[in-house]
C-alpha cells in the first residue's frame, strides 16, 4: 500500500458531520467519496485537522478521499492543509458537492466557478486563494414553495427519489474514476450532458 504521501490526487466530499445528517440533500458530497472508498476497498481513519482520509487507488491512479469533520462553512482549512502536506497544487484537487442549481439527478463537472452560494466551495477558495481546482456539483433540486435554500439542503430525500440519489452516486463514482484517469475534459463531455429520468418515473 503507498502511502499518504504519494497521493496524486485530493478528491473531497463535502457535508456536515453527525449521524443526523448522513441522510441529508446536503451531504451527497460525502456519499460519493464514501461510494469511491467501498469500490476500492477503502477505509476512512481520523488524520487530524477535524478530517478523515482514506488512501485508495482510483483509475489505478493513488488518490487521498478526504472528509472534513468541520461544518460545511469551515471545510477549507482542511482542504488548504492536505493540499500542502501533499505537495499538490490545485489542479489536482477535486470537489465533490451538492448544488440547488441543478435538478435532482444532474450532475456538472467545472473549473473556475464561483461558489454559486455554496459555503463550503467559497470556504475551500477563501483558503486556497484560487478558483482553479475540479467540481463534481451534484443536483439536489430547487426549495419547494415557501422552503427556505437553507432548509432545502437540510432535508432527508423521500422515498421516491432513492432510487434515482442511488443511481446518481454511482454515477458521481464514476465520473470521479473518468476524471483521473482522463482529465477533466473528458469527463465534463462524457457526463455533463446525460439526461437523467424523472423522479416521478423512478418511484
Amino acid at each position: 500500500m503507498e502511502a499518504i504521501g504519494q497521493a496524486r490526487w485530493l478528491v473531497v466530499g463535502l457535508g456536515n458531520p453527525g449521524i443526523e445528517y448522513v441522510e441529508t440533500r446536503h451531504n451527497l458530497g460525502l456519499a460519493v467519496v464514501e461510494r469511491l472508498a467501498a469500490e476500492a476497498g477503502g477505509v476512512f481513519a481520523s488524520r487530524g485537522f477535524q478530517c478523515e482520509v482514506s488512501l485508495v487507488r482510483v483509475a489505478a491512479t493513488p488518490a487521498l478521499l478526504l472528509k472534513p469533520q468541520t461544518f460545511m462553512n469551515r471545510s477549507g482549512a482542511a482542504v488548504s492543509d492536505w493540499i500542502e502536506r501533499l505537495g499538490l497544487s490545485p489542479a489536482a484537487l477535486v470537489v465533490a458537492h451538492d448544488d440547488l442549481d441543478l435538478a435532482l439527478g444532474r450532475i456538472r463537472i467545472g473549473v473556475g466557478a464561483g461558489s454559486g452560494g455554496h459555503r463550503g466551495v467559497l470556504s475551500i477558495q477563501e483558503w486556497l486563494g484560487t478558483r482553479e481546482f475540479a467540481r463534481l456539483r451534484i443536483g439536489i433540486g430547487r426549495p419547494e414553495t415557501g422552503e427556505a435554500a437553507a432548509d432545502r439542503v437540510l432535508t432527508v430525500f423521500r422515498k421516491d427519489e432513492a432510487p434515482l440519489v442511488a443511481e446518481v452516486v454511482d454515477r458521481c463514482a464514476a465520473a470521479l474514476c473518468c476524471l483521473v484517469r482522463e482529465g477533466v475534459a473528458t469527463a465534463m463531455t462524457r457526463y455533463n450532458g446525460r439526461d437523467v429520468p424523472d423522479v416521478a418515473s423512478s418511484a
